[in-house]
């Protein structure tokens, strides 16, 4: 705060600093502090101001953080847990297993299969445990992983097996990222969806989505809803509530970046919630609805979004809510942005210095769109543990 850095409205963990000539972002994650900006002297400044009050170590350009891997290019920024899969891998013995094209069985259902308690629980709920860590980066084992969460408290031996597939799967390709271009677009395009009632237990549905700037994926989600809908619109119409929600989080993150705010395209394929979100006249239908769901409609009022329609086949978020065929999935995935490190030449996205060398050297990205920056240090408290996580 002396320094004149503001703290952040939407993440009380981001704090910012603006000049006319430059931009700097400071996050701190416990004793783990990463600083990014388009300013070398202003991240020295910070460095030093840190270390004259504080026993630093200063750990370079932003490789790891957390778990996560970075690698950059004058393309963008490619965000991975190539390591932290392996080392799941490496951990269930399976390692040297078959590969498989999908996480999870289309036509079964953890739910629907009887089979023994496991002996040992804490196996599995360990296993999950790091799984959902892993969705930090890899959207495409969301749905199952939430699906398998649900039975941590009691899990038999087909939930295991159903675990180990997902291991199976990433066996494929553990290198598969998030990449982040350098320039693009700010328009925000997001797409909502439900599976109603899927859950035979309770009858609850599932709410999924995405959303993308430009054609980045920076946040998706598979969570089942709290209460029962009466109907598939209803289950739609929660949905949206969710998501609108995010984006409404969203714009106070642009704001505290200093971004532009453009009207974001929410993509819906059920008309029936798209009227439910214009019309507050039908009442007989929603008047069971809890009232922060009717959110929607103020977000539409506001600008913060639009409602657009979208065919079931296009429906991004279809993979949050449901396990689909093999097919399906595939294309699915290939929507989400995903990218393999370890590909030939990542695509023409990274240098092949990257991919072939283990111990590779980062890249200045040079100058770059301002929501990407051309430096990024992180810098920590000596005498902590970095690698912690590993322990998670």
């Amino acid at each position: 705060m002396s320094l004149g850095y503001i703290q952040a409205q939407a993440d009380h963990s981001m704090f910012t600093f603006r000049t006319a000539t430059s931009f700097t972002i400071l996050l701190i994650y416990v004793d783990d502090v990463v600083l990014s900006g388009d300013c070398m002297t202003e991240i020295q400044r910070v460095k030093d101001f840190l270390h004259a009050h504080f026993r630093i170590k200063d750990l370079g350009k932003l490789r790891y953080f957390l778990g996560l891997e970075v690698a950059r290019s004058k393309s963008g920024i490619l965000l991975n847990q190539q390591k932290y899969a392996l080392e799941l891998l490496i951990d269930a013995g399976l390692l040297a297993a078959k590969p498989v094209s999908t996480p999870i069985v289309p036509t079964l259902s953890a739910t629907q299969v009887q089979s023994p308690p496991l002996s040992d629980p804490s196996i599995y709920r360990r296993l999950i445990g790091r799984l959902l860590y892993l969705t930090t980066t890899r959207p495409d084992i969301a749905y199952v992983v939430h699906h398998l969460s649900q039975f941590v408290a009691s899990p038999c031996d087909h939930h295991l097996t159903a675990a180990q597939r997902i291991l199976r799967y990433l066996k494929n390709a553990p290198a598969n990222g998030l990449f982040y271009p350098s320039h693009g677009s700010l328009n925000i395009r997001a797409f909502a969806d439900s599976d109603w009632a899927c859950c035979p237990l309770t009858r609850k549905s599932v709410t999924g989505f995405c959303i993308f700037i430009g054609d980045s994926l920076v946040a998706w989600r598979s969570k089942k809803q709290t209460t029962v809908s009466r109907s598939s619109s209803e289950a739609e119409y929660r949905a949206l509530a969710s998501l609108s929600c995010e984006l409404q989080w969203f714009q106070y993150l642009f704001h505290d970046l200093g971004l532009p705010w453009h009207t974001a395209s929410v993509h819906c394929d059920n008309r029936s919630a798209m009227y439910l979100a214009h019309n507050a006249t039908f009442h007989e239908r929603s008047k069971h609805i809890d009232i922060d769901c009717h959110g929607t409609r103020d977000k539409i009022r506001s600008g913060l979004l639009r409602l657009l329609p979208v065919s079931s086949a296009n429906q991004v978020a279809d993979m949050f809510t449901k396990s689909l065929s093999s097919s399906l999935f595939i294309s699915g995935v290939s929507k989400l942005g995903l990218v393999n490190l370890l590909s030939p030449a990542c695509g023409g996205l990274l240098p092949k210095s990257y991919i072939s060398d283990s111990s590779p050297e980062l890249i200045d990205p040079g100058p770059t769109h301002q929501v990407n920056f051309s430096f990024s240090h992180i810098i920590k408290p000596r005498g902590t543990n970095h690698d912690r996580w590993k322990n998670n």
